[in-house]
């Protein structure tokens, strides 16, 4: 498995992208918006999918929240990256798993689809979005009962780390409050967390800049 794990910045995102798939040009990157569609006027949001364009790639927007599943298993198997971007965590979680994209997702970058996630996109790789809930609204997800992640590492990627984008008492309580219940690893907004291999664990994670 190749994944990239991003708080904000999006530096690490040319190198990993031509390692994982080889290709040194343009791809086709996949791209996940439903994590920012309770935010549809949020500046943020158009913002993000601007700078993965401005990187030279080719942007396909899959929406899967409403989309069938065989829509959606045939846009994965279009591209040649998934970029699964920020917003609100539960939201994203619950479209996910409303369509069956979860599975979906998780099938094709065990066998080989580049995985890259900002912010709600790296929470949702781990085991659960549990400990996310001080930063992210749950009530933008009324109907998502199981918090558990797509599970493809096995960590709590707990992103905006340093303060910056939540207040840095959000980020103390996430700690305090699920600490020692889940294995989270703090991420700061020009950091990113890279996975080789099959497991997230030892040699196979790797701290990286990312501004």
């Amino acid at each position: 498995m190749r994944l990239l794990l991003l708080s904000s910045g999006v530096g690490a995102v040319p190198a990993f992208l031509e390692e994982a798939t080889g290709t040194p040009g343009a791809l086709r990157i996949g791209y996940v918006p439903d994590a920012a569609l309770p935010y549809p006027d949020a500046p943020f949001v158009s913002a993000e999918q601007e700078r993965i364009a401005a990187l030279g790639h080719e942007v396909e927007v899959i929406r899967v929240g409403g989309t069938p599943l065989d829509e959606i298993e045939r846009a994965l198997d279009r591209v040649d990256a998934l970029y699964v971007a920020g917003g609100n965590t539960f939201a994203l979680l619950h479209a996910l798993r409303s369509t069956g994209a979860d599975r979906a997702i998780v099938d094709r970058v065990r066998t080989g689809l580049p995985y890259l996630g900002l912010s709600a996109g790296s929470v949702i790789a781990g085991p659960s979005i549990e400990p996310i809930t001080p930063m992210d609204d749950p009530a933008d997800a009324p109907r998502l009962t199981d918090l558990s992640g797509l599970g493809l590492v096995d960590v709590v990627v707990v992103p905006h780390a340093d303060g910056l984008s939540y207040p840095a008492a959000v980020i103390e309580r996430v700690v305090a409050e699920y600490g020692a219940s889940h294995p989270l690893c703090l991420l700061d907004d020009d950091q990113a967390f890279l996975v080789t291999g099959e497991r997230s664990v030892g040699s196979d994670l790797r701290l990286v800049p990312s501004p």
